[in-house]
């Protein structure tokens, strides 16, 4: 017997690797009071900034399928790191490599435009995300039917709720299945029925093989969603491993 087709060999592909990354800031130590007077300090050598590391040394991999959740206080370097991951800011220093396609939940909606309705609105963020306009047709009365928006969607957005903006955001930028899917913060808006559905299609992602990324404050969410989980601290990555463990070493260094 071929003991290849006996046994088969699981093979873990990395898809997000940082190699000792560091992201630094430059903040300006003074207040300047017009842009035409920053331009014109900045041109004489005159603006004094100070360096603040948003990220120091950071080491991490993250695999085909985990869901992973990122935690620690405002300020801690969350943001930076979803930034990172969304290639949207390359590190000041160190190595970085994302694989496959990526669909940042960083922000939903941020391409709608109050005045046109949630239907011009879809085909307008879809254009953003990537998709043609052929794409988006096909996609539409899903991404409807999956915001549950059918009485308002030819309304001016600036009618819609939060929850509401929120609904067709988290439904145009899923509507398709990517390779790497990052969420920050973004299930905190909406009723309880929309996030029980967000969930469940984030669930079917892992499931097909997407890798999730996960920052929320909700320490239930990250224990019950989570694989693994990574604790950042002023910058500094505390703790990777057990959800239980990196909640609890987290509670602990809030109650000192």
């Amino acid at each position: 017997m071929n003991l290849h087709t006996k046994y088969k060999v699981s093979v873990v592909k990395t898809i997000i690797r940082l190699e000792n990354v560091s992201v630094e800031y430059r903040i300006p130590s003074e207040r300047i009071g017009t842009l035409k007077e920053y331009v014109i300090r900045r041109v004489q050598g005159k603006v004094k900034q100070k360096k603040f590391l948003a990220l120091k040394d950071v080491f991490i991999e993250i695999n085909q399928g985990e869901v992973f959740g990122v935690i620690g206080h405002n300020g801690a370097g969350k943001s930076t790191m979803l930034k990172l991951f969304a290639r949207v800011l390359p590190p000041t220093i160190g190595r970085i490599e994302i694989l496959g396609s990526v669909s940042p939940l960083l922000e939903l909606g941020a391409g709608f435009h109050h005045e046109l309705s949630g239907r011009e609105n879809v085909y307008l963020n879809g254009a953003i995300l990537g998709y043609s306009r052929e794409e988006m047709k096909s996609k539409f009365d899903s991404i409807v039917e999956f915001s549950g928006l059918h009485e308002f969607i030819d309304a001016p957005i600036r009618t819609y709720s939060s929850g509401m903006w929120a609904r067709l955001g988290f439904a145009v930028a899923t509507a398709s299945r990517p390779d790497l899917l990052l969420v920050d913060e973004i299930l905190a808006v909406g009723d309880e029925e929309f996030q029980k559905k967000c969930f469940n299609r984030i669930e079917e992602f892992r499931d097909n093989g997407t890798t999730i990324v996960i920052v929320a404050h909700s320490m239930q969410v990250i224990k019950d969603r989570c694989s693994r989980v990574s604790w950042l601290d002023h910058g500094e990555m505390k703790y990777i491993g057990e959800p239980e463990e990196a909640i609890s070493l987290y509670r602990k260094s809030q109650a000192k």
